[in-house]
């Protein structure tokens, strides 16, 4: 993993750019790290695997019998409720 200054990231943003897409970039303040900037493959990835393990979880309850009866309006109203209470 490369390590760059928040000033060196600002100024040589393409080549921070190209470096992303051959490994992950972490940018630094003040000598803590702030942000990673990672390729759009990685990004993609990670976000599946995320989706195969939630899948996972869904599919061992269905398996133990344990199922919801919230339909999909129920679920989207606790969700934008949960991001208001994080938000305030």
């Amino acid at each position: 993993m490369i390590n760059i200054a928040a000033t060196d990231a600002q100024n040589n943003f393409g080549e921070m750019l190209d470096n992303a897409q051959r490994e992950p970039v972490t940018i630094e303040k003040h000598g803590r790290p702030v942000a990673v900037v990672i390729s759009q493959t990685e990004y993609d990835q990670i976000k599946l695997e995320r989706l195969r393990a939630k899948l996972a979880v869904g599919e061992a309850q269905a398996d133990r019998g344990e199922f919801s009866t919230k339909t999909a309006e129920d679920i989207i109203k606790e969700g934008t409720q949960r991001k208001r209470k994080r938000n305030v």
